[in-house]
């Protein structure tokens, strides 16, 4: 019989040879990808992402309610609880074959996990703090509940799930602790519940007497993890053109309303194209030619974090942008309209980084000429603010462009 080969990235980046003949007893209960098998993203995995251009919403929603350093918080902590449930379900997606039933089963859970989860945001630190807390917890530990029987037959795999399952188990205190108490005490508890979800999955998971997940186990696919963190990246950017366009209204003079507008719409253009140019690009390439390909599975999810919240809340300026207000900026809108588009280049900065080991001079320079406006829009209407915002996102989009023009393409060298 006919034997294929398909390349599977590795953390040593090497070619994993696979036959095409008939899986054997134990490779027939275990769900794990074929590596002979697609690994574009399947319609079941897009489907599953449409929670989270409702939860974006909700959460730019709720950070220009009421705009102070503590509000900011809430939403931070509920973008980061909202992005971790997608993010571990991603990887589970890659390590598993989503087109078996059990996953697809375990998939559609999650997504109404997700979507109750959603659902509670307006009220996450007031009436419905259980439903967003317990939401999450029952996502994560039911994940590991139904992974382990089904996997039982691969050690590797059930401790891998295990390890997981535990450090789910140890933040589960915290998030139910704190949707018992209320206000900062909330804030806190909730904190440092993701404070251990997000350090756990950096320290690969350590339990003693299981030790941590295996480098030989935290295997990439380069097309698939791109081409999903891509997806999420649309899916904010996706939130921000719904903010646009639910906002827009002809109440005020047609001139200045068209004008906010068409500022809007092209700060969110400008974000796709910096995150696109070259590293977005390239992002699938990098995972294959890197020495440790595993390295993106501990980095790719912060990164992006950092480049989400700062779309994020650049979609709650638009919000403010959009609302009459024909005096002074506020301090606290300042801070939204110009903090969401720095952040995003930080992000960017790092995720640059992870591609091609630099980052280009236009970043930082780009953070510099924001908190530099800041001043002067503190004495200008908000419209002047988010214009000179604009500007310094099109100063970033020309030196890439610049830096690039008639120059053949540049290969990813990622970090070793």
């Amino acid at each position: 019989m006919a034997r294929t080969v398909r390349r599977v990235v590795g953390t040593a980046g090497a070619t994993v040879p696979h036959s095409a003949s008939e899986p054997g007893p134990r490779e027939a209960r275990v769900p794990a990808r074929d590596p002979e098998a697609s690994r574009r993203v399947t319609l079941l995995e897009l489907f599953f992402d449409l929670v989270y251009v409702v939860a974006l919403a909700l959460i730019s929603r709720e950070l220009v309610e009421q705009l102070d350093w503590h509000q900011a918080g809430r939403a931070l902590i509920l973008l980061a609880a909202v992005w971790w449930t997608w993010a571990i379900t991603t990887l589970v997606t890659d390590l598993y074959d989503p087109e078996r039933t059990e996953i697809k089963l375990l998939i559609s859970a999650v997504m109404f996990g997700a979507l109750l989860m959603t659902t509670a945001i307006p009220e996450a630190f007031g009436a419905r703090g259980l439903v967003f807390a317990g939401a999450y917890v029952a996502i994560h530990l039911g994940r590991g509940l139904f992974l382990m029987p089904i996997v039982r037959h691969e050690p590797k795999f059930q401790r891998r799930a295990a390890r997981i399952f535990i450090w789910f188990a140890v933040s589960a205190i915290p998030w139910l602790v704190g949707a018992f108490v209320s206000g900062d005490a909330r804030l806190v508890c909730w904190a440092l519940a993701l404070a251990i979800d997000y350090v756990g999955f950096r320290l690969a998971y350590p339990v003693p007497g299981l030790g941590v997940v295996p480098e030989e186990q935290r295997n990439v696919t380069a097309e698939h993890l791109s081409e999903r963190y891509q997806q999420f990246f649309i899916i904010a950017l996706g939130n921000a053109i719904l903010t646009i366009g639910t906002m827009f209204s002809l109440a005020r003079s047609e001139a200045v309303n068209i004008g906010a507008f068409a500022v809007a719409f092209a700060t969110t253009l400008l974000l796709w194209r910096i995150y696109v140019h070259k590293s977005g690009q390239l992002l699938p390439v990098a995972i294959q030619t890197a020495r440790s390909p595993s390295k993106f599975l501990l980095s790719a999810p912060y990164t992006h974090l950092l480049m989400i919240a700062g779309v994020v809340a650049t979609a709650s300026g638009f919000e403010l942008l959009l609302r009459e207000h024909p005096g002074r900026t506020p301090a606290a809108w300042l801070t939204v309209i110009l903090g969401g588009p720095a952040l995003f280049l930080v992000g960017r900065s790092a995720f640059e980084y992870e591609v091609f080991s630099r980052v280009s001079p236009s970043r930082p320079g780009g953070i510099l000429a924001l908190l530099t406006i800041a001043s002067a829009a503190l004495f200008l209407p908000p419209f002047v603010a988010s214009l000179g915002a604009m500007l310094v996102l099109v100063g970033v989009a020309y030196a890439d462009y610049r830096r690039s023009r008639g120059k053949p393409p540049e290969a990813p060298v990622p970090p070793h």
